[in-house]
């Protein structure tokens, strides 16, 4: 990546790298988007499909598949512990970093996201197919069973953090951080009982972490928005939220990979869950 100033800049690969790689064996290129449409009008040549809702989601309980369903799905695609996975998606790749983050719960590390998403490869001009690419079934053994210690935060484990001193960022529209909105812009407004947000919590929209044509912010424009202006630092403990978690893994990936947090949480219970459950503490 052309900013080589971020934390992590491994965990980035530029349109320009993902199309000098789309034959390499040894790389996956996964769409995920919230439009489910959008692949089969048209994906990267080789490109599968993870949906969030049916690939990644339990079906009947609210949580992620568990270790056997990742390994079926990566057995689907594929992929192998030594296969690198390189995520993107529209909506400046809310869907691709929150794929990206259920993927690291299951410790496979070996993966990227592509500077820019859906948008940007567009934008250039590059390739989009509709055939559907055809892989042999591997044999896929994932790396541990499902961790839900390190970067994932619960309920009840947010709640021990707000009564601490740890950090929180809300990352939703001004709207529904105040309460006046319970979803997105333009959006139905459905999915919480309560507006609001979460005690303590600071509004930093994900999309201010996000140029015009989908790619990251620069570290120095990045150090500006969480730590100049919120007082944020890589040695605090923080955790990020939304509605149901998408948004909110985008920041989080901003600030442990780009900017090195050491210890930054996705809950992605987020305001659906927060909004309705009862006797939980609400601020507007």
């Amino acid at each position: 990546m052309s900013d080589t100033t971020y934390a992590h800049p491994e965990a980035l690969v530029s349109t320009d790298w993902v199309a000098e790689n789309l034959d390499d064996p040894n790389i996956r290129i996964v769409e995920s988007n919230e439009d489910p449409l959008l692949y089969p009008s048209g994906h990267i040549p080789g490109a599968v499909q993870v949906d969030w809702t049916t690939d990644l989601n339990h079906q009947i309980v609210r949580d992620y598949i568990g270790k056997d369903g990742f390994e079926q799905l990566m057995s689907k695609i594929g992929a192998t512990p030594e296969t690198t996975i390189v995520f993107y998606g529209d909506k400046s790749n809310w869907w691709a970093t929150y794929a990206f983050w259920v993927f690291q719960l299951f410790g496979h590390t070996n993966a990227k996201v592509m500077d820019g998403g859906r948008l940007k490869w567009q934008s250039e001009g590059r390739e989009l197919t509709r055939e559907l690419p055809e892989y042999e079934p591997s044999d896929y053994t994932a790396p541990r069973e499902r961790d839900d210690e390190e970067i994932r935060a619960l309920r009840d484990s947010v709640l021990t953090h707000i009564r601490g001193d740890g950090a929180l960022i809300d990352v939703r529209s001004p709207g529904e951080f105040s309460g006046e909105l319970l979803h997105m812009p333009n959006y139905p407004q459905e999915g919480a009982l309560r507006g609001g947000h979460i005690p303590g919590a600071k509004n930093v929209p994900w999309s201010r972490a996000a140029n015009e044509d989908g790619t990251f912010k620069s570290a120095d424009d990045l150090r500006e928005i969480y730590e100049e202006e919120q007082g944020l630092s890589a040695d605090q403990d923080v955790v990020t939220y939304c509605r149901i978690g998408e948004r909110s893994s985008h920041s989080w990936f901003v600030l442990k990979y780009l900017l090195g947090y050491e210890k930054v949480r996705n809950y992605d219970g987020s305001w659906t869950e927060w909004g309705n459950s009862v006797g939980v503490p609400i601020e507007k």
